[in-house]
Parts: C-alpha cells; sequence; structure tokens
C-alpha cells in the first residue's frame, strides 16, 4: 500500500494593481495554478511568519486579519492615519504606527487579533528600517523587546500590562536584533562617535543575567550595519558598511562580513570587495566550498539545507554537501526571489515599482530547469504561504547523479558521438594561425574581461575594422599633441 504524502499543499499569494489572489502551489494541473482566492481590493497583505494569519490593509485604513486555515476573517480594524503595520510571528498580535500629531499621543500600538483589545500603547516620532517593528518578537512570542534611548527595554510577551520587565542598558545605541529561535540572546549596534570606535554586542536576554555583553567586536570606519541570526542564536552574521573606502579599493565604500557566536569562542572577518566571490564557511569561518568571483548578488539557502542559488540574472543552483553545481539558467531583472517551503521549487519575480515593464512571475525546479512563466502588465508583490520545511518530506531527487541535472551548453552542430567531439577538442586545441592583433597598452588588456565579469557578458574577441582604425588615429594625434 503506498504511504500517504501528509506534507501540507504549497500556496502563491499574487499583489497587482486590482488587488491580491492566492494560488494554488505547483505541481501545477495542465500547466497553470488554479486560483484558491480571486482578487480581493488592497493595498498590501502579508503573512506572519508561521503562515498561520494573514494581514490585508484595505481602503479607507482597515486592517482585516484572515485565519489561513479557512482564509475568513476573524477580526478587523479600523486605523486612521495608518502609516505602518506588521503582525507577530504567530498572528498574535497586530502592530500599528499612526501619525502623531503631538508627542503626548501615543501613536504605537499592539493589538490581540483574537479579542481585538489594545494591549500596550507607546510613543515613536517616525518610523526607520532600524526602528520598526517597535516590538520585537523571537519566533515563539516568549520574549519581546524594544529599542529605547539608550537602552533595551523587556516586556513579559504574555502580559504587557506589566510594562517593562528589565532593561540592558546600552549607551549610544542605534540598532538591534533579537536572535528568532530560540529568543535567547539580543545583538546591539553602537555606531562611531566622536573617535571611539563603533561595536556589536551580543547580550543574553534573561532577566537575572548581568548587563555586559558576552560577545563584542570593535571597529572603525562604520555607518550602518546589517545583523543576522542563525537558527538556533549561537551564532550573528553582521555586515558592517562605511560611505567612504579610505583604501580607495571600492567605489561604494566599505563593507566587512562580521562573525560572532553566543559562547563567545570564535569570531572572524571577511573584507567585501568587487567583483564580489561567493565561498561558503563552516561555523569556525573556515572555508568549504569557493564559488569563485563574478556577479553575484544574492543567495538563497534551500529550507531543505541541501542546495542553494545565486541571482545576478545568471543563477547557479548547487549542491554544497557534494560540492556540485546542479544546474545553470537566467531569471533576467529579477527583484525577488525566494525557494519554496518544501525545497523543490524557487521562484523569481520582476515586480513595480522597482521596474515597470516585464512583471513576470517565474518557478524553476530545484536543479535550476524552468517550470512555470507567466507575464503581468504590472506586478506588485508575490511569496510563497510560509509553512515549516520540517512538514515536508526530503527531496529525493537531490541524490540523483550529477551528470543527470547538468545544464549542457548549446553547440549547433548536436552534440554528435565521442569521436566527433574529440575531433572537436582536437581542432580547438589546435586553432590555425592568425593575424597578429593590434598593440594594446598593458593597463588596457584586460578591461574587456574585467568588465564582462562584473556585467555577466561574454568578453568581446576583437574589435571591429573600423574601431581599430579610429583607434589608431586617436593615438597618432595624441602622439603629434593634437
Amino acid at each position: 500500500m503506498a504511504a500517504i504524502d501528509r506534507s501540507p499543499s504549497l500556496e502563491i499569494l499574487v499583489r497587482g494593481p486590482e488587488g491580491f489572489s492566492l494560488w494554488n502551489g505547483p505541481p501545477f494541473s495542465n500547466g497553470e495554478p488554479g486560483i484558491k482566492i480571486e482578487k480581493v481590493p488592497c493595498s498590501n497583505v502579508n503573512f506572519s511568519e508561521d503562515g498561520s494569519k494573514l494581514m490585508v490593509l484595505k481602503p479607507d485604513s482597515v486592517i482585516s486579519i484572515n485565519d489561513c486555515s479557512s482564509y475568513k476573517e476573524i477580526r478587523s480594524f479600523q486605523i486612521p492615519n495608518l502609516s505602518a503595520a506588521t503582525l507577530s510571528p504567530r498572528g498574535t498580535f497586530l502592530q500599528t504606527f499612526q501619525k502623531a500629531s503631538t508627542p503626548q499621543e501615543k501613536n504605537v500600538i499592539l493589538w490581540n487579533t483574537e479579542t481585538g483589545d489594545p494591549v500596550y500603547h507607546q510613543f515613536q516620532k517616525n518610523v526607520t528600517k532600524a526602528t520598526w517593528p517597535s516590538i520585537r518578537f523571537s519566533s515563539d512570542e516568549v520574549v519581546a523587546c524594544r529599542l529605547a534611548t539608550n537602552e533595551i527595554q523587556f516586556f513579559d510577551a504574555h502580559d504587557f500590562s506589566k510594562g517593562v520587565v528589565h532593561r540592558i542598558r546600552v549607551p549610544g545605541l542605534a540598532a538591534i536584533e533579537l536572535s528568532k529561535t530560540p529568543g535567547s540572546h539580543v545583538a546591539a549596534f553602537v555606531p562611531e562617535s566622536k573617535g571611539v570606535p563603533g561595536s556589536i554586542q551580543i547580550f543574553y536576554c534573561g532577566k537575572d543575567s548581568e548587563s555586559q555583553p558576552i560577545a563584542r567586536r570593535s571597529f572603525f570606519r562604520c555607518s550602518t550595519v546589517q545583523l543576522n541570526w542563525n537558527r538556533g542564536s549561537t551564532g550573528l552574521l553582521a555586515v558592517v558598511q562605511s560611505d567612504v573606502d579610505k583604501t580607495n579599493q571600492s567605489y561604494y565604500g566599505e563593507s566587512k562580513l562580521n562573525y560572532l557566536t553566543t559562547d563567545g569562542t570564535y569570531e572572524g572577518v571577511v573584507s567585501l570587495l568587487m567583483p564580489a566571490k561567493a565561498t561558503v564557511f563552516d561555523k569556525k569561518c573556515n572555508p568549504l566550498l569557493e564559488l569563485g568571483t563574478g556577479p553575484y548578488n544574492t543567495i538563497r539557502w534551500n529550507p531543505k539545507g541541501k542546495c542553494f542559488g545565486n541571482l545576478p540574472g545568471d543563477m547557479a543552483f548547487w549542491d554544497y554537501k557534494e560540492k556540485k553545481q546542479l544546474g545553470t539558467t537566467k531569471a533576467e531583472w529579477s527583484v525577488t526571489s525566494e525557494w519554496s517551503p518544501d525545497g523543490r521549487y524557487f521562484m523569481t519575480a520582476t515586480t513595480a515599482p522597482r521596474l515597470q515593464v516585464d512583471n513576470v512571475i517565474k518557478i524553476f525546479h530545484h536543479n535550476g530547469s524552468l517550470y512555470f512563466k507567466k507575464m503581468f502588465d504590472k506586478l506588485y508583490q508575490v511569496d510563497w504561504k510560509p509553512e515549516s520545511p520540517e512538514r515536508f518530506a526530503e527531496i529525493v531527487d537531490l541524490i540523483k547523479s550529477i551528470d543527470s541535472l547538468k545544464v549542457e551548453k548549446k553547440n549547433s552542430q548536436g552534440q554528435g558521438s565521442k569521436s566527433s567531439q574529440a575531433s572537436t577538442k582536437t581542432t580547438t586545441a589546435n586553432p590555425p594561425a592568425q593575424k597578429p592583433a593590434a598593440y594594446r597598452p598593458p593597463h588596457a588588456k584586460n578591461s574587456a574581461a574585467i568588465q564582462a565579469e562584473l556585467f555577466g557578458e561574454a568578453p568581446k574577441e576583437a574589435m571591429s575594422k573600423n574601431a581599430l582604425r579610429n583607434k589608431k588615429k586617436r593615438e597618432k594625434q595624441r602622439r603629434k599633441g593634437y
């Protein structure tokens, strides 16, 4: 008797000018997705982190909270002058920000989505990437904290009426990041000021803990930082950036990747330069897999933990355990990209307002082969419905031989037999003699190759006759002093 697959079905949220729709995820019947929910007018829509709730921002500042098991509305909120809204990881709380007319007006409100009652109020001057959401939750909603002036404030996540239950004092504090699973630690960033170096510090979240960092790293030349915790809350990645690179190695400023552990036993630093170099490290910063340099700008880990893809338009899919490339493909002008919760599909999208034309959704198999493509006149948002990867079975197909997944290069004469391929290689290895190329100064010899490497293009083999003739004329004029 065949085993019953109890894995949840995949779902895709798609939002355009007329509102959002919900698709049944792959595999599709007849090559097209089924429509689970037709277009619902809205200005924004988001799932909670665990996929249990759906928040829909409707016209006239109405926020609708829906249960994702049936997609029925369980609560709605009328919030005038609404500027921002977000759900807690499990959808228990809705956090809203309203434009305040006076400092006495408490414009950040935390609502209980089941009862509709406000459970906490506070004043906040504005919303920035570092200060929103104002109250941060761990993934299990056991720990809650907020960034305040020179301190981190912690709350009882089950009873906000207690107010602030304990504080961690951090002078000059500019940004924080609470670990997710579990919410045992919090990272704090203090920027450089008046000759004092900036720093990243890790604190334990326990109420009885001392306000001393368990790990710390200091540095100069830092204006912004990106903090990212691993699953398990044992390590922190911090991308430290400055607007100016005093070494003149990069026009875009200086960037360094820092790694710290919560036990304070290890830390490491990697300088980030152009052209980008992709490397997979272990938890002790030892390189495991070198992917070389190229126009890389994104790496997405498969939730099943075996393969990943990078996305500069040209995509490469790797099995990092076997240290082999599964396949390559293209997804030009992609704005968003993400693996499906089951790890079998990779979805990219070109969306507005970043790009106003050629809006498209593409879905690829885990080896890089194209599965589905759909064009749109205007597309604003595309998301997988979140699901726990543990609810899905392992991808048996990934164990197959790498040779069966490799994407072959196009050959106008076909693959041919082994003897013909061998003769072709021999011919290529001994090409006929060519006329000597025009002289190029040493500094210009690698310019075409560098440009091709940066922009993902193939370097041009040779200049045209007219270009060579014009170049000689310019060089002759410079020698004559014109």
